[in-house]
C-alpha cells in the first residue's frame, strides 16, 4: 500500500493536463539546452518522470524534446542521476518512432548499456541485437582502460546471450570463454582503493587491504562472490558477474559436440578415471578454451562449496552463501552433463555436503540441486543414492511446507523429473501424501504443477488412496494451521477424560493425536478414510479460515483431472472401488457448502464413464446402490450423484450387460425406485409439497421403464405410476412449484414412456438395445436415438404423422 504522502502525488500526476504538461515541459527544456544540469533538473526531471510513468495511457511529448532528451543522454560529462532520468523517460514513451540510437556512435560501456535498455523497450530486431552483440566483443577484445565500466558490458552480453544465442561466432565464443576464465580465476585478492574525497593526502589510508572471507579470516586462495571487501576492483565486479552469467554461457556456449581429449568414453568407470587423472595432471592452459573454462569454472564451485561451509558473520552473508551454494552445485551439474569425467571429482564433495547440510533447514533449498545432480549421474558413477532423495521427499516437504518459494521449486523440480521418478523411484509416489502438504498449504497458486504432477502419481496401486486425499485436503490444510499453532503455543496438561474443545487442544489428545497423524503422514499407508470422520467434524470449526477456503476451491479442478486419468487405466477391481468410495465419501466431506456441491458435481459427472466402461459393476454393488438410491434425503442433498446413480441403475441392470442379472435383482431395483417416485410425487395433505426437480422425476421414470421392459410383469405398475404423471403436474400445489416448461417436460416425458410400454417388444428393443447395435453411431445419429423411437411410438399410437428428423439430440 502506498503512503498518504505518494498516493498524493501519483494522484497530481495522473490528473496534470496536456496544457499544464506542455508548459512543464518547455521549462525542462530550457534547462537542457542552456545545459543547466544541477539540482532543479533532476527535481523537474524526476517529477516528468513520474507523470509519464503514472498513467495507464501513453503521455504524448514533443518530438524536439525527446531528441533534445537523446542529446543529453549523449554528453560526455553529463552527471549520471540526469543520464539515468532521461533514459527512464524514453524508456516509458517506447515505443516511438522519434527514438534514433545506434550502437556504432556510442563508446562509453556505461551509456551502451543505458541506451541497450531504451532499445530493448522499442523492441529490437534480431540486427539490432546481433549488432549490439557485436559491438559488446569488440569492446572486450581490446584492452580497457582502467576506469571506463568493462562491468557495464557483463549485463549486455548476457541479454544478447538470452535473446540470440547464435549471434556470436566460435571464434568469439572461444575469445569470450578465455576471458571469462582470466576474470573467475584470476581476480585481485586485495581490497580496492576508494576514490578519493579531498583533503590531505594519507598514503596508509590509500593502501588497499586484502580481502577477508564470510567469517572474516584473510582469504588465502582466489577471490570469488562470497570474497569480502570494502571496495571492490574492476576484475573483482567482473569475476562477480561473469560467476552471475556462467550458468547461461555454459547451456549456451559450453558443449562443443566433438568429443572431448579426456571423455572418450563416458560409460567406463575406468577411462572416467584415466580421463580425470589425465586433466588433472596437464596444464590446464594446453585445453581448448572451452574445456579449460569448464575446469575453471569447476575449480570455482569448489571454493564456493568450501565457503559455504564457513559461519557468517552478517546474515546477509550467510543468505548469499546459500544461493551461492545452489548455483554452484548446479553449475557443477552442468559441467558433469558435459563431460562425464567431472562427476567423480564431484561425488565425495556433494556427499560430504549432503550429510552436513541434511540437518540444517535453512539449507533445505540446496538439497534440491543435489538431488537433481545424483539424478543425473548416479547410474553413471554406479552410486545408490536412494538415501538421499528419501530424505528430501520424507522430511522436507513435512517441516517446510509453509516455505512458498520451497514448495514451488520442490514442485518444479518433480515436474522436470517426472520421467524419471516414474520408471524408476518408487520414493516418488510412495510420498505422496507428503508432497499434498504443499498443495494443501499453497493452493491455488501450485495447482497448475499439480495438474502435471497427478498423473505421473496416479496408478493402479494409488488411485483410491489419491482420491481420498483430495477430498480430504481442506482438512489437511487445517490440521497443518493446528499442527503449526501447536509449535508456538505453550503445552498444557491434557486431561484424557475430557473432549477437547478446540482443535488445538484435540492435537494434543490421545483421542485424536492418532487421527492427526494419519491425516498428516510421510507416506503413503493402508487405512480407513472413514475413521477420520471425527476429525472431519472438529475441523468444521475451521472452515472459514482463508486457506481453508482456497484450498477447497482447487479441489474440482483436480478432481476432473483424477477421473479423466484413472478412466484409462481402472479394471473393473478398481472401478467398483472407486465408485463405492464416491458414494461413501459424499456424506464425508469438509463441511463447506460450495465445496460441497463441487465434489457432487464432478464425481457425479464421472460416474457413467465408469458403469460404461464396466457396467458389471453395478450388479456387483447392488447393495449399496440399493441403500444409496433408496435414500430420500439423497434426492436433496446430492441430486446430481442421485441422478446418476438412479441413470445407472436403469442403464445396466440387465441380463445384456451381466449374464449374473436375475429378474429378483431387477425387481429388488424397481421396488426401491418405485418408492422414491412414489415418495416425491404423491400428494398428501399432511405433506409438504415435493420440491423435487424434473431431471430427477424424469430420471426416475426412464429408469422404471427400462427395468419394466426387461421384466414385463412390472408395465402394469410403470404405467399405473406414468399415467398419474399428469394430475400430478396439474395440481395447484405443484403448479406453484414448477413453471410451464418443467411441467409440461415431465408430462411428455411420462406420455412418452408410457405408450412406448403399450409395445413391450419395441420398448424392449428402444429402451435396452443389443450389443450389436448399440455401438456410438447409433446414440449419435438422430435418425435411430432412443428420444426419436419415443416420440414415434408415440405419434403412431396416437394416429399423428411420424416426426421428422431433427437436427440434435434432444436431452
Amino acid at each position: 500500500m502506498y503512503t498518504a504522502g505518494t498516493e498524493s502525488f501519483l494522484r497530481q500526476a495522473r490528473e496534470i493536463q496536456d496544457e499544464e504538461l506542455k508548459k512543464f515541459i518547455s521549462r525542462i527544456t530550457g534547462f537542457l539546452q542552456s545545459r543547466d544540469l544541477g539540482n532543479e533538473t533532476i527535481d523537474c526531471l524526476q517529477r516528468l518522470f513520474l507523470i509519464v510513468s503514472a498513467t495507464k495511457y501513453g503521455r504524448k511529448l514533443d518530438d524536439t524534446f525527446v531528441t533534445l532528451l537523446q542529446t543529453i543522454l549523449r554528453l560526455p560529462k553529463c552527471p549520471e542521476q540526469v543520464q539515468l532520468l532521461c533514459a527512464a523517460i524514453l524508456r516509458e514513451m517506447s515505443p516511438c518512432s522519434d527514438l534514433a540510437l545506434s550502437w556504432d556512435k556510442i563508446q562509453d560501456p556505461k551509456l551502451l548499456s543505458v541506451a541497450f535498455s531504451i532499445k530493448l523497450a522499442q523492441g529490437m530486431k534480431k540486427s539490432e541485437v546481433e549488432a549490439l552483440g557485436q559491438c559488446v566483443v569488440k569492446v572486450l577484445e581490446g584492452r580497457i582502460p582502467e576506469g571506463h565500466g568493462a562491468r557495464y558490458l557483463m549485463p549486455l552480453l548476457s541479454n544478447v546471450i538470452s535473446l540470440f544465442p547464435a549471434s556470436l561466432n566460435e571464434d568469439q565464443i572461444n575469445l569470450l570463454s578465455k576471458r571469462m576464465v582470466d576474470w573467475l580465476r584470476y581476480a585481485s585478492v586485495h581490497q580496492g582503493v576508494p576514490q578519493s574525497s579531498g583533503g590531505f593526502f594519507n598514503p596508509r589510508a590509500r593502501q588497499p587491504g586484502p580481502i577477508t572471507e564470510v567469517d572474516g579470516t584473510v582469504a588465502t586462495d582466489f577471490f570469488t562472490v562470497l570474497s569480502v571487501g570494502q571496495y571492490y576492483t574492476e576484475d573483482q565486479w567482473l569475476n562477480m558477474q561473469a560467476f552471475s552469467m556462467l550458468r547461461k554461457w555454459l547451456l549456451c556456449y559450453g558443449s562443443d559436440g566433438a568429443a572431448s581429449p579426456h571423455s572418450d568414453d563416458k560409460s567406463e568407470v575406468d577411462g572416467s578415471i584415466v580421463s580425470m587423472v589425465s586433466v588433472t595432471s596437464t596444464s590446464s592452459r594446453l585445453l581448448p578454451p572451452k574445456e579449460r573454462l569448464r575446469e575453471k569454472a569447476f575449480e570455482y564451485c569448489q571454493r564456493l562449496i568450501e565457503q559455504s561451509n564457513r559461519r557468517a558473520l552478517k546474515k546477509a552473508d550467510g543468505e548469499l552463501q546459500k544461493a551461492c551454494l545452489i548455483e554452484a552445485i548446479t553449475i557443477m551439474d552442468i559441467i558433469c552433463k558435459q563431460d562425464s569425467s567431472y562427476v567423480y571429482r564431484s561425488l565425495s564433495c556433494l556427499k560430504n555436503l549432503h550429510g552436513w547440510i541434511s540437518g540444517d533447514l535453512s539449507y533445505a533449498r540446496a538439497l534440491l540441486p543435489i538431488a537433481q545432480f545424483f539424478l543425473n549421474h548416479s547410474e553413471t558413477a554406479a552410486v545408490d543414492a536412494k538415501a538421499i532423495y528419501k530424505h528430501l521427499f520424507t522430511k522436507v516437504p513435512a517441516q517446510l511446507f509453509h516455505s512458498p518459494m520451497l514448495a514451488y521449486e520442490f514442485t518444479q523440480f518433480c515436474r522436470h523429473n517426472i520421467r524419471l521418478f516414474a520408471e524408476d523411484l518408487g520414493i516418488f509416489r510412495q510420498s505422496t501424501p507428503n508432497l499434498f502438504k504443499f498443495l494443501a498449504w499453497n493452493s491455488p497458486a501450485l495447482i497448475a504443477e499439480f495438474m502435471d504432477l497427478l498423473p505421473a502419481l496416479l496408478g493402479g496401486d494409488t488411485a483410491l488412496e489419491i482420491f481420498h486425499l483430495l477430498l480430504d485436503l481442506p482438512c489437511l490444510t487445517a490440521a497443518l494451521e493446528v499442527q503449526l499453532r501447536s509449535v508456538l503455543t505453550p503445552m498444557s496438561t491434557v486431561d484424557p477424560a475430557v473432549k477437547p474443545a478446540t482443535c488445538l487442544e484435540a492435537f494434543r489428545h490421545p483421542q485424536y493425536r492418532g487421527l492427526f497423524q494419519y491425516l498428516l503422514r510421510v507416506e503413503s499407508a493402508p487405512g480407513d478414510p472413514g475413521r477420520l470422520t471425527p476429525l472431519r467434524q472438529l475441523l468444521g470449526s475451521m472452515t472459514s479460515s482463508a486457506r481453508v477456503v482456497q484450498c477447497a476451491e482447487g479441489v474440482p479442478v483436480l478432481l476432473q483431472l483424477f477421473f479423466g486419468v484413472v478412466a484409462k487405466f481402472a479394471d473393473g477391481a478398481l472401478a467398483n472401488t472407486l465408485v463405492l468410495a464416491v458414494l461413501e465419501r459424499s456424506d464425508q466431506l469438509c463441511e463447506i457448502p460450495a465445496f460441497k456441491v463441487e465434489v457432487y458435481r464432478v464425481t457425479s459427472r464421472h460416474l457413467p464413464a465408469l458403469c460404461t466402461r464396466h457396467p458389471s459393476l453395478v450388479v456387483e454393488l447392488s447393495k449399496e446402490l440399493l441403500e444409496f438410491s433408496g435414500t430420500v434425503t439423497n434426492i436433496q442433498s446430492k441430486e446430481d450423484i442421485f441422478t446418476h446413480v438412479v441413470w445407472a441403475i436403469g442403464e445396466y441392470v440387465s441380463v445384456v450387460h451381466d449374464k449374473r442379472c436375475t429378474v429378483e435383482q431387477i425387481n429388488k431395483f424397481f421396488e426401491v425406485l418405485e418408492a422414491m417416485l412414489f415418495e416425491i410425487t404423491q400428494l398428501r395433505p399432511s405433506a409438504s409439497v415435493p420440491t423435487s426437480s424434473p431431471r430427477v422425476i424424469a430420471v426416475l421414470m426412464t429408469a422404471l421403464t427400462k427395468l419394466a421392459s426387461r421384466s414385463q410383469d412390472l408395465i402394469p405398475r410403470v404405467s399405473l405410476s406414468l399415467s398419474k404423471m399428469r394430475a400430478f403436474v396439474q395440481s395447484p400445489a405443484i403448479s406453484s412449484v414448477y413453471d410451464t416448461e418443467d411441467a409440461e417436460a415431465i408430462l411428455t416425458r411420462a406420455t412418452e414412456l408410457l405408450n412406448l410400454l403399450k409395445l413391450p417388444t419395441v420398448a424392449q428393443f428402444a429402451l435396452t438395445p443389443s450389443a450389436d447395435i448399440s455401438s456410438p453411431r447409433f446414440h449419435r445419429d438422430t435418425n435411430t436415438s432412443l428420444p426419436l423411437a419415443m416420440r414415434t411410438t408415440s405419434q403412431l399410437l396416437a394416429g399423428g404423422p411420424i416426426p421428422r428428423r431433427r437436427s440434435s439430440v434432444p436431452g
